[in-house]
């Protein structure tokens, strides 16, 4: 209750096998599940060893006599395998700030992370998972989640230095479900094409699809924008011809259309993409909420370290 950071000393012992785990139980009460926990076995010698896990996932089994374990607070955290508490008590001003939504959306977060099968994944790929998952009340996104290596770093990456200015929809859907604050915050706009008079017109005398004229209008004006893909796997089969053609070279592009003809194949085609970061939802899931909801979690990946998502809401 007082969030100190707790170090419990010589944990266990032949006839201590069950204080441990009612430690947990306690602790569990007033702290997240995500809370970390890190223990050394046999510290300062040859068979040394160290592990970072949270609360919820602690297995007091894993620890003997030999072993230190340190609970962190609330403000504790894991980055690139270290164990950060920042000095002193405090708290954001955020955190005590928050909007109804905002406190909604952090509490279903650790809920969620609480429940999934592996939270212990990178935090450029959990970042855009718990939003897919709070989005879509799926787990299995945790296994049709697919992701290039730190793509979500990568493309926030280019938002932090200003390179990426513009993002572009298949549908005015995904394009509503972008956060606005967000957008005005980091002054990017965004451009959906589907409605304008001249994709109609190039559909018509091309014999095409809207959504591929729409990403032919839109690669003529915004090439190197980020692509974001809720609906049709005719536009994201139209993204990758015009970047084999040399016409597009999107800043990284998120790929969910939903259904059921040339979907599975549309992300297949993506995948060859090798020199683009992409996220894509396998198979025949996605939609323009979830195309939405990741490309927020590339926005606001500054908020990830601390697990403060809802920011803009």
């Amino acid at each position: 209750m007082g969030d100190f950071v707790t170090a419990v000393y010589n944990p266990k012992s032949h006839d201590r096998y069950w204080q441990l785990h009612r430690l947990c139980e306690l602790f569990l009460l007033e702290r997240k599940a995500d809370t970390p926990v890190g223990y050394v076995r046999q510290a300062g010698r040859p068979e040394q060893e160290v592990k970072l896990t949270t609360l919820g996932a602690f297995d007091p089994e894993d620890v003997d006599m030999f072993t230190v374990i340190i609970i962190g607070n609330s403000q504790s955290y894991i980055d690139d395998g270290h164990f950060i508490t920042p000095r002193g008590y405090y708290h954001e001003e955020r955190d005590t700030e928050a909007k109804p939504g905002q406190q909604i959306m952090m509490q279903s977060f650790h809920t969620i992370l609480a429940e999934m099968q592996n939270p212990e994944v990178p935090r450029w790929r959990l970042w855009p998972l718990l939003h897919a998952i709070h989005t879509t009340v799926d787990f299995g996104m945790e296994q049709c989640l697919w992701m290039d290596k730190e793509a979500t770093e990568v493309i926030y990456n280019k938002v932090s230095d200003g390179s990426l200015r513009n993002i572009v929809t298949d549908v005015t859907m995904a394009a509503s479900g972008i956060r606005k604050g967000a957008l005005d915050r980091l002054d990017i706009q965004v451009h959906c094409y589907i409605n304008d008079p001249r994709s109609k017109q190039m559909a018509e005398e091309q014999g095409i699809t809207r959504s591929q004229a729409s990403m032919r209008l839109a690669a003529e004006e915004h090439p190197d924008a980020l692509y974001v893909v809720g609906n049709a796997p005719t536009a994201l089969f139209e993204i990758c011809d015009l970047v084999r053609k040399g016409r597009l070279h999107p800043a990284g592009i998120i790929a969910a259309p939903v259904g059921f003809v040339h979907v599975c194949e549309s992300k297949h085609a993506a995948k060859t993409l090798a020199q683009i970061p992409k996220i894509i939802v396998e198979g025949r899931k996605g939609g323009s909420n979830l195309a939405a909801t990741l490309c927020n979690a590339i926005l606001t990946y500054d908020d990830a370290a601390q697990l403060i998502p809802g920011r803009d809401l």
